[in-house]
């Protein structure tokens, strides 16, 4: 089964309710004042709404990209039940031509949550494309797991090359300022996917 026909049976599967429920991630809503600073915000592989309708609480003008029709449709929902205003667009961050020439350089924030659906090699394209997004002065946020979530199998995506560790993020933003890299455990509560003791890891980085 492709990538996108398993998130659409994952998010149809989930019914009503929501896979990752519908509040923020804790390690980006705890960087609510930094996040301020900026104008704008673009959340890549965003689900079924959660991050992007708090950010668009904390008044920030925010884009959604996400591969699954079923996820954005659940994400509308969200918006339109809390009162905000989101563009969201059905795309796929992997494709050859995303992001396209328009959105290059345009964002204050660039936020992947969990984003780990990918092996080492799609892993650069992933960043390599958040980076293209990202306006000078702007930041990237990213909260992943690391391989100790193997031994915990409380969410994530079960395959060790699509974890995080320090040295893989250190390598890949090496060339921006890394403002905030973080490795840590604590018990989380998003929905049924995500649910338990986890080993996670956060960065904020700065672009020259």
């Amino acid at each position: 089964m492709d990538q996108l026909s398993r998130w659409n049976l994952r998010y149809r599967d989930a019914g009503e309710d929501y896979l990752f429920g519908t509040e923020p991630n804790r390690f980006l809503a705890h960087r609510v004042e930094l996040l301020r600073n900026g104008h704008n915000a673009l959340c890549v592989a965003d689900g079924e709404g959660r991050n992007s309708v708090w950010l668009a609480e904390q008044g920030l003008d925010v884009t959604a990209i996400e591969i699954s029709a079923v996820a954005v449709e659940k994400a509308r929902r969200l918006a339109a039940g809390r009162g905000v205003n989101i563009a969201f667009e059905v795309a796929d961050m992997l494709a050859a031509d995303w992001p396209p020439p328009p959105m290059h350089g345009l964002y204050d924030w660039v936020i992947g949550i969990f984003i780990q659906f990918t092996g080492s090699e799609e892993r650069q394209r992933q960043f390599a494309a958040m980076k293209q997004l990202t306006r000078r002065g702007g930041r990237i946020l990213l909260q992943g797991y690391t391989p100790k979530q193997l031994d915990y199998g409380t969410g994530g995506p079960g395959v060790l090359e699509n974890l995080y560790t320090p040295e893989i993020l250190r390598a890949s933003f090496g060339d921006w300022l890394i403002e905030e890299l973080t490795e840590y455990e604590e018990d989380i509560s998003e929905g049924r996917g995500h649910s338990g003791r986890s080993a996670l890891i956060g960065i904020v980085a700065r672009k020259p």
